[in-house]
């Protein structure tokens, strides 16, 4: 069982910047794939960014240029700087962990989630 404690959420004015963490319990961080997910209000929860063990990043078209995801695994943390935020940024987000086990079956783990408000 992998345990993700998200932080650094809070209340930011539009075209500000926030750093999330997450720091996660497993043994072998440096084998999971990372993820950040957000959900706002009303909303289904969206993919943000996500980091392969192996260092690959891929972003959400709405965030690409302004959000990078990078992780520390000596720290067993993984982290996502956002930069030039926006009212729509406003969401709760999640940490996500995945680790692919045999045949290829996937497991998820999910942080608790941090809230992100941009507003004036």
């Amino acid at each position: 069982q992998v345990q993700l404690v998200e932080s650094g959420g809070g209340l930011v004015q539009p075209g500000g910047s926030l750093r999330l963490s997450c720091a996660a319990s497993a043994s072998i961080f440096s084998m999971y794939g990372m993820a950040w997910h957000r959900q706002a209000p009303g909303k289904q929860r969206e993919l943000v960014a996500t980091m392969t063990s192996g260092g690959s990043t891929n972003y959400a078209d709405s965030v690409k240029g302004r959000f990078t995801i990078s992780r520390d695994n000596a720290k067993k943390t993984v982290y996502l700087q956002m930069n030039s935020l926006k009212p729509e940024d406003t969401a709760v987000y999640y940490c996500n962990a995945r680790w692919v086990g045999a045949f290829k079956k996937e497991y998820d783990y999910w942080g608790q989630g941090t809230q992100v408000t941009v507003s004036s």
